[in-house]
């Protein structure tokens, strides 16, 4: 975890994306690595967390940067849950 220089607290990671979805009439895995990032609260709880936490988290999706153009999820509402 990291400070902004206007003192937020921010947590960048890597999670890995799961699920099964219904893609022309059959049943398909899903599984993508996603870069996401978090701010504050969420960042606190994920600095407490081990590396394999399963997590369920929403969102948005935005640039990097003004610069980049690739696409970071920014978690708003994050939940610890079960493993298998």
């Amino acid at each position: 975890m990291r400070q902004t220089p206007a003192g937020i607290d921010v947590m960048a990671f890597r999670m890995l994306h799961e699920s099964q979805a219904t893609e022309a009439g059959a049943l398909r895995d899903v599984r993508a690595e996603v870069d996401a990032v978090a701010f504050e609260g969420q960042a606190r709880l994920l600095a407490g967390c081990a590396l394999d936490a399963p997590l369920a988290v929403e969102g948005f999706l935005c640039a990097r940067s003004r610069r980049s153009n690739r696409l970071v999820l920014h978690v708003t509402k994050l939940e610890f849950s079960e493993g298998d």
